[in-house]
């Protein structure tokens, strides 16, 4: 029996979203960052110094590591990085690292439009036909919804930090996301499906994730073995296949590893709560709210496989105690659901949502513009003495560039306002036209105008110069076990000073060291400074020298 779905939109409710000013707003949530900072502490600056390691000869290909500390998982994001800094020579490091991942956040956001188009083409998704026509045509219709799914995942805001990081979670993000797109589009692309499936799980195998690249095979063998369409049901067998080489690749790359936290069911059920309600936002609610409106089709491919696939990262996250990164893998899946959402939304909550994004967008953008403000004009005198006071040391530089970009975003950001409340839009997308276009202002606006001293107090840069001062450019090594990764990555990479990560103090050669600023002066040492970071109040490092 075929029940009537939820969905009614009609001709003017299936209008596609501007070409020209979708790639505008993907140009604008993409590219800031990309230029003119250093990696931050501490995954993304951790994860380019093992790139670095493999570019500029301090380790090798099949074992990246920072001063002798391997990296755990499996290397493929590091070869990216370090393919790319070897390509581009002439180019900051950092820069030709980070470029590589920028493309494939572009591609991210190509496959989940694409993975919800063929899921919005099913017989089962498409919208109620009206007694004497006008119901939105079927392409239409999802092209429509595709553009919304594309909107919902750019404005959750979990995305929105790691998806701009050189970090293996990015790629791990892209395979999960093509794998997505493979289960879509097997009754109407077998082909491009089953390379998509053979080439997805392997790669999150390989990039650290060879658990969930399992799990991905077996359910996703089972979601096709019961689909009806026989190019679906045929894909169970590239499935089995690309687990298969998931588990191989796992295996050569010595990618396996523990990572099931002991936290205390009470702690973690706090902790995923506030976790999913700020990280998936509004993806997330939009999500549920189809489960719940469509669930009497919850079986149906449109809702059951983004269904799944957002739900092995989530219970992966619990049992990693509430990771962060681990939960950035159901990021498409909810977005596809919550594209599902939008044909059956009331006006009341589509308002709510409006006025919502409306106000906390453009308080953001005033609280940015404020501080930008007190750095070079002054006016008002707070923002800048609570910036001198956070990060000692900071003084603002100017940019006539950047100043120019954060003008038109805001000028745009201020007619896509004026476009959403003159009058009554029919676009399915229309809901998170506002959420999506203020995720990507407030972002440009930070890379902008405060990127100085977010680079001043997320950058190891200022702790660098600082032990310039101390440790001579010929030292033979630093030795900087039990210090984070990142710090021993901007020794080697931002001071070019050889790094001993891997044995303490009295067991290293090294003659010179860092050490925890509350710990015992190991014999043979003497304490020659303390340093600390800008931003840091407690914490700091003891720098010592062998005596």
């Amino acid at each position: 029996m075929n029940l009537p779905t939820p969905a009614v939109v009609a001709v003017r409710g299936a209008q596609r979203l501007p070409r020209f000013a979708l790639l505008l707003l993907c140009a604008a949530y993409i590219l800031p960052g990309l230029f003119g900072r250093d990696p931050w502490r501490q995954a993304d600056l951790s994860s380019f110094g093992f790139m670095a390691s493999i570019a500029q000869g301090h380790a090798s290909w099949w074992q990246p590591a920072i001063g002798g500390v391997p990296a755990e998982g499996g290397p493929l994001p590091y070869w990216i990085g370090a393919l790319a800094i070897k390509a581009l020579p002439f180019a900051d490091a950092a820069f030709a690292a980070r470029l590589p991942f920028a493309l494939i956040l572009m591609l991210t956001l190509v496959l989940v439009w694409y993975s919800c188009f063929h899921l919005a083409c099913t017989e089962a998704a498409q919208p109620v036909a009206f007694a004497f026509g006008g119901e939105a045509h079927s392409i239409d219709y999802a092209r429509a919804l595709a553009d919304g799914a594309l909107l919902a995942l750019m404005a959750t805001l979990g995305l929105l930090q790691l998806g701009h990081e050189t970090t293996p979670e990015l790629l791990q993000l892209l395979a999960s996301s093509l794998f997505l797109y493979g289960l879509a589009a097997a009754p109407f692309r077998p082909r491009k499906a089953r390379w998509a499936a053979l080439v997805s799980l392997p790669i999150l195998a390989a990039s650290g994730a060879p658990i969930v690249a399992m799990v991905f095979a077996a359910t996703g063998a089972w979601l096709c073995s019961r689909s009806r369409y026989s190019e679906a049901r045929a894909l169970v067998t590239w499935l089995l296949v690309a687990g298969s080489l998931s588990a191989l690749s796992a295996w050569e790359f010595n990618a396996w590893a523990w990572r099931i936290s002991t936290t205390s069911p009470a702690g973690l059920g706090l902790r995923m709560l506030n976790l999913l309600a700020w990280f998936t936002w509004p993806a997330g609610p939009l999500a549920a709210w189809t489960v719940w409106r469509w669930r009497s089709h919850w079986q149906r491919r449109h809702v059951l496989l983004p269904l799944v696939c957002a739900a092995v990262p989530i219970v992966t996250s619990i049992l990693m105690g509430g990771s962060d990164r681990a939960l950035l893998l159901a990021l498409p899946g909810l977005a596809l659901l919550a594209a599902f959402a939008l044909p059956t939304l009331q006006r009341g909550f589509a308002a709510a949502v409006d006025w919502f994004s409306v106000f906390f967008f453009s308080g953001s953008a005033l609280f940015f513009w404020l501080y930008y403000s007190s750095m070079h004009l002054g006016w008002p005198p707070a923002p800048l003495a609570n910036l001198r006071k956070l990060a000692v040391g900071f003084e603002p530089r100017f940019s006539a560039l950047a100043l120019f970009f954060a003008i038109v975003a805001t000028l745009a950001w201020l007619a896509l306002v004026r476009w959403r409340t003159a009058k009554h839009q029919h676009a399915l997308w229309k809901s998170l036209v506002l959420p999506a276009g203020g995720v990507a202002l407030g972002w440009l606006l930070a890379m902008t105008l405060l990127l100085p001293p977010l680079d001043y107090a997320r950058s190891n840069r200022p702790l660098v110069e600082q032990l310039r001062k101390l440790i001579p450019a010929d030292a033979d090594c630093i030795a900087t076990s039990g210090q984070a990764l990142s710090t021993s990555a901007a020794l080697e990479f931002q001071g070019q000073w050889r790094v001993d990560a891997k044995n303490d103090a009295n067991a290293s050669i090294c003659s010179y060291a860092l050490h925890a600023s509350n710990g015992e002066i190991p014999a043979g040492w003497e304490k020659i400074a303390f340093v600390r970071r800008p931003t840091d109040r407690v914490s700091g490092f003891a720098v010592l020298r062998r005596r």
